[in-house]
Order: structure tokens, then sequence, then C-alpha cells
């Protein structure tokens, strides 16, 4: 009794194998082309229907291209793409209006900002062509893809639609002697010493014009020595001050 259960799954066991392969042929034997709805056999001639998209020519699917029958029909600006069993409108080029293809070449009408050149669309460099692209005698031009910009040149905003010239921040204007240093102040101390010896050098001569004459050159070299560095400053003070 137990040698007959071993032999019956031992049976089962080699059948199972052969009854998988059977069921794959089989499947691989009714499978249809991807082109065929209804067919006789798994070969691209052996179709009798074709799914939509496809006609059948000689038991043969062969795909129907829209894009050359009224089935393939876009809305403006796109073009008509065939691709297996269907279409896709696809957008034209920057440079069409209207297009019967992809890039520029295949326009209808060339955009504004573009010229047709032969069968194709080139971007019309405005900044080149017109003398006076910007208005503003402060606008630089910039050329763009089938346009172009005006910016303000250098030192210059854009205010109310024009470019005025940028104000420079208010800077406050320093004294006479606010920006002296170390080195000036002790040369100034020895001027203002030197001063005073002249001016009693000149006492102790009772008035003298010697004297007078060597206390007035001695004060004039000194101040003349302080001052040369700042002729600038002093004049634009005292020019200021009229």
């Amino acid at each position: 009794m137990c040698n007959k259960k071993m032999e019956e799954s031992c049976l089962h066991r080699k059948l199972l194998p052969a009854v998988w392969l059977c069921s794959l042929l089989a499947a691989q034997v009714n499978s249809c082309p991807h082109a065929c709805s209804v067919c006789s056999g798994p070969d691209n001639d052996l179709c009798k229907e074709c799914k939509t998209g496809w006609i059948l020519h000689n038991y043969t699917c062969v795909d129907i291209d829209e894009c050359g029958t009224e089935l393939g029909t876009c809305s403006s600006n796109t073009y008509c793409f065939n691709i297996e069993g269907s279409f896709e409108c696809r957008g034209c080029d920057v440079a069409c209006v209207g297009c019967m293809g992809s890039g520029p070449a295949r326009c209808r009408k060339c955009a504004p900002g573009y010229r047709m050149i032969g069968s194709k669309c080139f971007d019309i460099d405005e900044c080149v062509e017109r003398a006076l692209a910007c208005h503003g005698l402060d606008e630089i031009c910039f050329n763009t893809e089938g346009s172009f910009h005006c910016h303000c040149a250098e030192g210059f905003i854009r205010k109310d639609s024009i470019c005025v010239r940028k104000q420079l921040p208010n800077v406050q204007e320093k004294g006479m002697f606010e920006d002296l240093q170390d080195d000036e102040v002790e040369v100034l101390q020895q001027m203002f010493l030197g001063v005073v010896l002249c001016g009693l050098a000149t006492l102790a001569a009772k008035g003298d014009l010697v004297y007078t004459s060597i206390f007035m050159g001695a004060a004039a070299a000194m101040a003349g020595y302080w001052l040369s560095d700042r002729v600038d400053g002093v004049l634009d003070i005292f020019l200021k001050e009229r």
C-alpha cells in the first residue's frame, strides 16, 4: 500500500512540468501581435481584426498616419506628430506662428522679432538694426531671443520710466582743523613756539625794523610749511564763505 502511494506521488511530480509547458505553448499560440485584436496565430500576417489606430491590410495590421488625415487635427501653433496607433500634438518653435513640424525651419510664418531668411526664421537683433532702440540717452540696449531690453547705464537708475543719475550720499564737510594728524599737531606746536620767540625778540629790540622783518619772515615760513598740503581746502572754504 505504501509503495503504491509513492508511485502515484512520483507520477504527479513528473506530470506537473509537462502540464505547465503545454499551458505556456498554448498561451503563445493563442497570443496575437500587439496591433491585432483578433488573430489566428502569433505572426503579424495572421491578424483578422486590428486595434484602434491600425488598419488591416493582407492580414497585417498597419499603423494609420493620422497626421495625413482629418483625424490628426491639432490646435493653432501646434503640429501633428504620428506615433504607433495614435498621434500627438506638439508645440511649434518659439520663432513660428503656425508650423508644419519642429524647429524654426518648419514655420508657416515668423513670430514678431524674427525674420524669414531662406526657409528659416532668424532672430532680429534690434539693438543693431534700430538706431534708437532705446529712447533714453542714458540707456543701453540688450538683444534677447525675439525681442530686446533697455537697461540704465552705469551710475543711473530707472525712475518714472526714465534713467536718472544716482544721488551720492551727502558727506558732511570737515573743518580746517578736524583731520589733523599727530605729526601736524607737533609742527603747529613748534610753529607757535617759534612765533612766540620771534615776538619776544622783537619786543626786546624795541620795535627795531630788522628784527620785525625777521619775525614776520619766520612766521610766514612756518605758516607756509603747514598750509602747503592744505591750500585747496583753504581756498574751498574761502570761496564758500563768499
